[in-house]
């Protein structure tokens, strides 16, 4: 029986990483930042010195690159404006230019039809009024 425990081989117990390589690279490993110790699936916290886990969705996230967003980013810092009122100021735009090309997609032959027109102007307008007023709420 001795021979048999000699010939097991250690690799079961072994983490998967070593705990050098998981303080260098915390997001891609399951190991604990702090300690390199492995999380336990599905803990929040490390069972060995009680770090939070890192959360991976986050820095997944942070990696990815969304097109225009830094366009974007850049227009809301020479404004001076948060990137939720960049998006309702645009919003806005959007509706008044809307608004302004409800008559060029239309056109009026009867007094029904004008009046179908300028109501369909007139939401515009309110949503574009709606956006600025959100965009003046979300500034800094």
């Amino acid at each position: 029986m001795a021979e048999a425990a000699d010939q097991a081989q250690h690799e079961f117990w072994r983490p998967p990483m070593s705990a050098s390589e998981a303080v260098a690279n915390p997001e891609r490993s399951a190991a604990c930042h702090r300690c390199g110790t492995e999380f336990i699936v599905s803990s929040l916290y490390c069972h060995a010195c009680g770090t939070s886990r890192p959360d991976l969705g986050v820095s997944i996230a942070r990696t990815l690159e969304i097109p225009g967003l830094a366009e974007l980013a850049s227009l809301g810092e020479r404004l001076g404006l948060t990137t939720p009122a960049v998006i309702a100021f645009l919003a806005g735009v959007l509706c008044v230019v809307g608004a302004l090309s409800v008559s060029v997609f239309f056109s009026t032959r009867t007094v029904l039809d004008w009046q179908a027109i300028q109501l369909w102007r007139i939401e515009w307008l309110l949503a574009a009024v709606a956006a600025f007023v959100a965009g003046c709420l979300l500034k800094k």
